[in-house]
């Protein structure tokens, strides 16, 4: 038996690293445990019933062509459904500008997989969500961090690294920002600077790459435009998923983007799964064409507002002075800010003591900041486990604040 493997290692592989909210998730498996980990849905947002028989009308009507092998691009349908449902967005789009995905990982994975060359730089939030910093580094990107401010990224200073970038000869290829609730932060980017960020693209010709798994989970205000919708050159690749506005078990996402855009990825897909299960595909379209999916939709964003608002009353409550955090309109995730001092590394040992766990902020930036902040999951815990674990957080923050 060979000693080690790492010979027969490629170097794309040694570029990847594993996803520290897995593995913090590894450790929330326990009962005891009150995870604000993991950017869960709830279970009781989940549409069992409804799936149940939709699921059997698929069998029984469509089941040949469901358990069969379906075409890269997507179930047509499914598409055309979509199609449809963005001309509120504002969108005219056709089947051609839509595929369907594994998942919104998937896409970050393809977006990596056709646009970037070892040591190309993409330019992203800081901090920014860590799936996508996997994904992109994980083909030899170099994460150009932008920082963020209550209304988003700043479009001063991405257009000032951006200059300061081409003039060290550095080979940029697209702007990854979350324009809705951003993760892990929450906040929201106006109009007015998606607009701006649109225009730094076109005046250096380089793509935008649009994730935008929370738009639909509002609780408060007035839904901005989709960046792609602002977008009139074609630069926009919108990234979409029903992971939060259905159920994640399906693994359902879907892209939509210019043609040529598109094609390339459904290329570089082929090679990748073949495509994703019609099954799943068929099932949700059906759902999506009986008018289930806006139904839930709104039950879902009620328990969620529900939940943000019952966490932030805990917060208020309970977290000592110095601690801060953000208020988002939707989403799934508050961001806090513990004192400089302190690491909030250190205090996730002393949380997962007293059974309670978060992500530490640092692994959402790309530059090695961040070390005392941490993000926080509303959604999934209902409000005797979400009482519970502010208190024990709060604690443990306490405690930590004394010897930092």
């Amino acid at each position: 038996m060979a000693n080690t493997f790492d010979r027969f290692f490629s170097d794309a592989s040694q570029l990847m690293k594993k996803s520290a909210i897995r593995e913090i998730l590894k450790l929330t498996q326990r009962p005891e445990m009150i995870s604000f980990a993991g950017g869960l849905p709830s279970p009781d947002s989940f549409p069992i019933e409804d799936i149940k028989r939709v699921t059997a009308e698929v069998l029984e009507e469509e089941g040949r062509a469901a358990l069969q092998y379906g075409t890269t691009e997507g179930d047509n349908k499914l598409r055309a459904l979509l199609a449809e449902r963005h001309k509120k967005d504002g969108l005219d789009l056709t089947i051609e500008n839509i595929m369907i995905t594994t998942g919104s990982q998937q896409a970050l994975d393809l977006c990596g997989k056709i646009f970037i060359n070892r040591g190309d730089v993409v330019l992203c939030g800081l901090p920014s969500y860590l799936g996508g910093l996997n994904a992109f580094s994980n083909y030899g990107a170099v994460m150009k961090g932008i920082p963020l401010d209550d209304h988003g990224m700043i479009p001063d200073l991405l257009e000032k690294a951006i200059v300061t970038l081409r003039k060290d000869g550095k080979n940029l290829k697209f702007i990854y920002i979350i324009p809705d609730f951003q993760n892990p932060t929450g906040v929201t980017l106006p109009r007015s600077r998606r607009l701006e960020i649109i225009r730094i693209a076109e005046r250096h010709d380089l793509i935008i790459v649009e994730d935008s798994p929370y738009r639909d989970v509002r609780f408060d205000g007035t839904p901005e435009p989709l960046m792609s919708a602002l977008d009139t050159r074609g630069r926009v690749l919108t990234l979409n998923t029903f992971s939060k506005i259905l159920a994640p078990g399906f693994r359902l996402a879907w892209v939509t983007g210019h043609r040529e855009i598109i094609d390339k990825m459904v290329t570089a897909k082929q090679a990748t799964d073949l495509c994703t299960p019609p099954f799943v595909q068929k099932i949700t379209a059906r759902y999506i064409e009986q008018g289930l999916l806006d139904v839930n939709l709104k039950k879902t964003v009620e328990l969620y507002r529900q939940r943000r608002d019952y966490m932030l009353k805990c917060f208020r409550e309970q977290m000592p002075e110095g601690v801060k955090w953000t208020e988002p309109d939707g989403g799934l995730f508050l961001f806090v800010t513990l004192p400089p001092s302190m690491d909030a590394a250190r205090l996730l040992e002393r949380a997962i003591r007293k059974n309670v766990a978060f992500v530490c902020g640092a692994v959402f930036y790309c530059n090695n900041e961040g070390h005392n902040t941490l993000r926080i999951n509303f959604s999934y815990s209902g409000e005797k486990d979400t009482l519970e674990g502010v208190r024990r957080l709060a604690e443990a923050i306490r405690e930590e604040m004394t010897v930092s």
